[in-house]
């Protein structure tokens, strides 16, 4: 097992996998330990299917979430078919008292 058949695997799914292992690998002190993270991302995709493991892995590297337990979240929970701007607008508050970005210097 080698860091770059791993990345070769979340390529075959999408970009947006691959670029999440990329992530997970990079940022562990040695690569072999993200292995197992990876390889239990990309066995979601049997589960979920590629399009929405990828919609997912898209979403965690937007919040720069970068574990199995993320993205298996995401996809359980549906997060990966909410669109990123329906997602901003439902988190804002809305009250009077809420004074905005505009508000602070």
């Amino acid at each position: 097992m080698t860091p770059s058949r791993i990345l070769s695997w979340a390529g075959k799914v999408g970009v947006e996998t691959r670029n999440l292992c990329d992530a997970i690998l990079a940022e562990r002190p040695h690569p072999e330990q993200g292995f197992r993270s990876c390889l239990g991302i990309l066995r979601l995709g049997k589960r979920y299917g590629e399009a929405r493991l990828e919609a997912a892995c898209a979403r965690a590297l937007r919040v720069r979430a970068r574990s199995y337990r993320h993205v298996e979240s995401i996809l359980k929970h549906g997060l990966d078919r909410v669109a990123a701007t329906e997602e901003q607008t439902s988190m804002l508050p809305t009250h009077e008292n809420v004074r905005g970005r505009d508000y602070y210097h």
